[in-house]
């Protein structure tokens, strides 16, 4: 039996998802959280791992600001939420 082509629709509807640029989700310094905390709250945003949290906490120490998430804007602002909801200082941006 004869593969069937996509309808062009369905073509149409991948290149708009594709050209659509990333969103960026930005955490910035501040010395109102302990290293643990930022740890923690990056796990449950990101699901990454202790040793990564750890890493990305001093990345955003020492740098004043890291990117934590590309993506799509509701996965960006997602994770965003999720850092803030400790009072972290958070930024989404399109990139």
């Amino acid at each position: 039996m004869p593969e069937q082509a996509r309808p062009y629709a369905d073509t149409e509807e991948i290149v708009e998802s594709a050209a659509a640029p990333p969103w960026m989700t930005i955490l910035h310094n501040c010395d109102c959280h302990t290293f643990e905390d930022v740890v923690r709250q990056l796990q449950k945003a990101i699901t990454c791992s202790e040793a990564e949290g750890w890493e990305i906490a001093w990345r955003v120490h020492n740098s004043g600001k890291a990117v934590v998430k590309i993506g799509a804007e509701t996965e960006c602002v997602r994770v965003g939420n999720i850092l803030a909801s400790i009072g972290l200082v958070v930024t989404v941006v399109q990139s």
